[in-house]
C-alpha cells in the first residue's frame, strides 16, 4: 500500500519514487498547480500535482480536507525560496504522477491545527478526528511503548499473560442477566419425539 511514511522523507531520497497514504491536511490551488499537504501518523509532506497528469490532477482537484489519498510520485528538492526549515520535510516535495482517492470525507467540524479554539465537548463528540492530532498520536505512541515494555519485562521473568473474565455481583436495577435462546436440541433418547429448547447465558 505505502512505501514510506510522510515524516520519513528527506533530502537524501531525491529522485526516488515513493508511495504515500494519508489524510489531506491542506489543499491549495496556485495558478492551476495543486499543492496537497499529506499527513499520516509520522508527519506531513508536501505533494505537487501538475495538470500534465490529467487523471491525477482531476482526483487532486476534488480532494478536500481529511480525504484519504494514495500518492505515487518522485521526490525532488523544493525550489529556492519555497523551502520551509521549520518542517522536518520542508526541504523536499513529492511530484505526483498518480493520485488515488481511497475515501472521501465530510467537512470536519474543526481543523486539527485549530483544536485550541474548539470546545472540549465538540472534540469529545468527534473523538475520531481529535485523535488524529499530533499531540494525541504522541500520547498513544508513548502509551504503547510503556505497555510493550512492561509486558516484555514480565514475560522475560516467566509470567503468563492471562485475561480472566470479569465477575461482578448482580445489583437491583443495575446490570441484568440476559438469556439468549439457543437452537432447539433433540432429546438424547431416540424413542422420545419431543424437542427441548435450551437457553444459555450471553
Amino acid at each position: 500500500m505505502r512505501s514510506h511514511y510522510c515524516g520519513q522523507l528527506n533530502e537524501t531520497m531525491v529522485d526516488q519514487t515513493v508511495t504515500l497514504c494519508g489524510w489531506v491536511h491542506r489543499r491549495r490551488d496556485h495558478g492551476g498547480v495543486i499543492f496537497l499537504d499529506m499527513r499520516d501518523r509520522d508527519g506531513i509532506a508536501q505533494v505537487v500535482v501538475d495538470p500534465d497528469t490529467a487523471e491525477a490532477f482531476a482526483n487532486a482537484d476534488r480532494a478536500r480536507n481529511e480525504y484519504v489519498l494514495r500518492i505515487v510520485g518522485r521526490i525532488r528538492l523544493r525550489p529556492e525560496g519555497t523551502q520551509n526549515p521549520n518542517m522536518p520535510t520542508g526541504m523536499i516535495e513529492v511530484l505526483a504522477k498518480d493520485v488515488e482517492v481511497l475515501n472521501t470525507a465530510a467537512t470536519p467540524p474543526f481543523q486539527l491545527d485549530e483544536h485550541g479554539k474548539v470546545g472540549e465537548e465538540i472534540r469529545l463528540k468527534h473523538r475520531y478526528i481529535d485523535l488524529r492530532r499530533p499531540e494525541m498520536i504522541d500520547k498513544l505512541r508513548l502509551r504503547s511503548r510503556i505497555s510493550h515494555t512492561v509486558r516484555a519485562y514480565l514475560e522475560n521473568q516467566g509470567f503468563l499473560d492471562i485475561e480472566t473474565p470479569i465477575l461482578t455481583r448482580a445489583t437491583p436495577e443495575g446490570a441484568r442477566t440476559t438469556w439468549c435462546p439457543a437452537a432447539p436440541m433433540r432429546a438424547a433418547s431416540s424413542r422420545c419425539r419431543n424437542r427441548r429448547s435450551f437457553s444459555s447465558s450471553c
